[in-house]
């Protein structure tokens, strides 16, 4: 790590920890009153796994990490620190394969990305930070507001637009979203882009016609280019809990979701089902958010995560 990123990570280290703080409080406060001077026996590996899944690790997950437990400590005295250790690797053993970086193919110009989530996810605000990093990274961008429905979505990305010094593809509102879509890749060609990123309207997973709205971008952008959009991204609230895992779901089966982005880590106690998400789906995590601020979103690592979350320092 050379001497300017090092500070930049403590920097991230520190946000996280603050970010996951209810979440990590929880958990290690809970293994504390399980564990303190007991061994790990039935009703203690049964406490635990109450804790995990109220921790919205999800069933599966929580079953699973006991059974691996129970196996190597069973009927064995047991500290607290012991059990967040193990805990922290049996997580971070389910993290580990999903942990992937976004990465934009230099051979698609530009590179289409799709942003699709519920109202209130965060979703034009990642955006905006994504601009920024890819901006970062030297690479050109276009926002498009495929939000149509509402005008303070249009005015939110227009002032990330701005902010970020990068054009805003827009129209009226309750303009055609695909039609917009449409335009912004024949835009973003015109003006040799690097990445294109498409807002859409944040769909509540239970809005039959609004899925049917979604589908009919996906439609117009292949058009345009048969392998786009290049990257879905589906951005979950946190504070959501196991909502946000039907919302996977059903987002998965309407648009091919590609990767996640978590937002909101810092507002919630159920930071864990991140754990339940990746598990289930086997998408790739691509970035988490802990608060508003462009430093706050960063690229996901399963390590870093999984020590935080329950109580350890990294």
């Amino acid at each position: 790590m050379s001497e300017e990123e090092t500070p930049r990570k403590r920097g991230w280290f520190s946000r996280l920890k603050d970010g996951l703080k209810r979440s990590t409080t929880a958990l290690s406060g809970g293994i504390s009153d399980i564990f303190v001077k007991r061994k790990l026996d039935a009703t203690t590996i049964e406490e635990l796994e109450d804790l995990l899944i109220m921790s919205d690790l999800g069933v599966k997950v929580s079953a699973s990490v006991c059974d691996t437990l129970s196996k190597s400590r069973f009927d064995k005295e047991i500290t607290p620190e012991e059990v967040q250790v193990a805990l922290a690797e049996e997580v971070a053993n389910i993290l580990r394969p999903v942990a992937h970086p976004l990465e934009i193919d230099p051979a698609h110009k530009p590179h289409i990305i799709l942003m699709v989530g519920v109202n209130g996810s965060g979703k034009t605000t990642t955006i905006g930070k994504l601009a920024r990093k890819f901006q970062q990274d030297g690479k050109s961008v276009m926002l498009a507001a495929g939000d149509t429905f509402r005008a303070a979505a249009i005015e939110q990305l227009q002032v990330w637009g701005r902010r970020n010094k990068v054009p805003v593809v827009s129209g009226n509102v309750g303009a055609d979203a695909a039609g917009l879509a449409f335009d912004a890749i024949q835009q973003a060609r015109a003006e040799n882009i690097d990445v294109l990123m498409i807002d859409t309207a944040g769909r509540l997973q239970n809005k039959s016609h609004l899925m049917e709205e979604l589908a009919k971008i996906i439609r117009v952008i292949r058009k345009q280019d048969v392998d786009a959009p290049h990257s879905t991204l589906l951005v979950l609230d946190a504070t959501t809990g196991q909502n946000a895992v039907l919302q996977a779901q059903v987002f998965q089966e309407a648009a091919n979701v590609s990767g996640l982005i978590m937002t909101k880590l810092d507002g919630t106690a159920k930071g864990g089902v991140l754990i339940a998400i990746a598990e289930k789906f086997n998408l790739p995590i691509h970035a988490i958010g802990v608060g508003e601020s462009i430093d706050d979103l960063q690229p996901f690592d399963a390590d870093d995560f999984s020590k935080m979350l329950v109580g350890l320092e990294v």
